[in-house]
C-alpha cells in the first residue's frame, strides 16, 4: 500500500509538473526579475548598473511628480470603482425590470466595453476641445439662460470662456474618471443582469407576504444579499481594471489634448520612465507599486468574500 501511494503521488507530481513550470517561467521569474531591477539603476543598452537598494522606492514615495502619480491613481481608483458599480447595478435593475426594449439597451450600454479605447480617445477629444468640441459649444449656448445665472461657476465661465477640460489641472483627472466610468459600467451592468437571474422568484413572494411591499425592501430584502457574491466579484475586477488605466489616457496625450499631469497615473508613469526614458530600474519599482496595489485589492476582496461566507 506505501508502494502504491507513494507512486501515485510521484505520477501526480509528474502530471502537475509542466503547469508549475509553466507557471513559474511566464509568472513567477518575471516578478522576480522586476523586483530586482527595482533595486538598481539599470538602463537598457548599458554595459554596467549600481545597486540602489530601495533609492527608487525613496523616490516615488518623496518626490512631488510620484506622489502626484500615487494621488492621480488613488483618484481614479476610488471615483470610477464605486460609480461604475453603481451604475452598473442601477442599468441592470432598470433593464431587468423592462417587459419590452431590454436588449436595445443592453447593447446601448454594452458598446462602450466594446469599443477600443484608443480609438475612444480620440472621439473623446474632438468632443472636449475647448473651442471647437460639442460639450464646451453646448455649453455656450446655454449663456443666454436666465435660470443658469445664479451658478458662479458656469457665469463666470460664461464670461471668461469654458475650461480645457483635460489640459486644466483642476479638471484632467476628473474628466479621465468620467470617461473611465462610461466605459466601464456597462461591463458591470452585464455581470449582474447575471446575477439578477439567479435570484428565485419565490424569495419575492416571500418577502411580500411579510410584508415587503415597496421596490426598495424586496431591493434589499431580496436582490442585494443575493447579489453579494456578484458585487465582491464586481468590486475586484472593477478595481484592477481602474488600477490598469493606460489607454485613454495615453490617448489623450497623443492627441495633444492634454491631460495635464494630475492625470499622471501609474502605469502613464511606468511606460514614460520605463520605455521612453529607459529608465528600468525606476520604471521596475513603479511596477512593483503597481503589482502590490493589486494584491492588496485581491487580498481584501478574497478577505470580505471569506468573511461573507462564514457570516452567511
Amino acid at each position: 500500500m506505501a508502494t502504491s501511494s507513494i507512486a501515485s503521488q510521484r505520477a501526480g507530481l509528474l502530471f502537475v509538473a509542466p503547469a508549475v513550470t509553466l507557471m513559474a517561467g511566464i509568472l513567477l521569474l518575471p516578478i522576480i526579475a522586476v523586483a530586482v531591477l527595482s533595486l538598481t539603476d539599470y538602463s537598457l543598452g548599458s554595459p554596467d548598473f549600481d545597486w540602489v537598494g530601495l533609492g527608487n522606492y525613496v523616490k516615488i514615495f518623496s518626490q512631488s511628480r510620484y506622489q502626484g502619480m500615487i494621488a492621480a491613481t488613488l483618484t481614479y481608483v476610488l471615483v470610477v470603482t464605486p460609480l461604475s458599480i453603481g451604475i452598473g447595478l442601477g442599468a441592470a435593475l432598470l433593464i431587468n425590470s423592462l417587459r419590452w426594449g431590454g436588449a436595445f439597451y443592453k447593447t446601448v450600454y454594452f458598446l462602450p466595453v466594446m469599443a477600443t479605447l484608443m480609438a475612444m480617445s480620440i472621439v473623446w477629444s474632438f468632443t472636449l476641445h475647448p473651442t471647437l468640441g460639442i460639450v464646451n459649444q453646448s455649453l455656450a449656448s446655454l449663456c443666454h439662460v436666465d435660470a443658469l445665472q445664479y451658478w458662479g461657476w458656469f457665469n463666470r465661465s460664461c464670461e471668461n470662456g469654458f475650461p480645457l477640460w483635460l489640459g486644466d489641472r483642476n479638471y484632467a483627472i476628473w474628466t479621465v474618471c468620467f470617461v473611465g466610468i462610461w466605459q466601464g459600467f456597462g461591463f458591470n451592468m452585464v455581470l449582474y443582469l447575471a446575477g439578477l437571474t439567479s435570484v428565485p422568484s419565490e424569495l419575492y413572494h416571500a418577502a411580500e407576504m411579510d410584508g415587503a411591499s415597496s421596490s426598495w425592501e424586496r431591493f434589499r430584502l431580496v436582490t442585494w444579499p443575493t447579489l453579494w457574491p456578484t458585487t465582491v466579484f464586481v468590486m475586484a475586477i472593477t478595481a484592477i481594471k481602474a488600477f490598469q488605466v493606460f489607454d485613454v489616457v495615453h490617448g489623450f496625450y497623443d492627441q495633444g489634448a492634454g491631460p495635464s499631469r494630475s492625470a499622471y497615473v501609474i502605469l502613464i508613469a511606468m511606460y514614460e520612465k520605463g520605455v521612453k526614458e529607459n529608465l528600468i530600474g525606476i520604471g521596475a519599482a513603479i511596477a512593483v507599486l503597481y503589482l502590490v496595489f493589486v494584491l492588496v485589492v485581491t487580498f481584501v476582496q478574497k478577505t470580505v468574500a471569506v468573511k461573507r461566507e462564514q457570516e452567511a
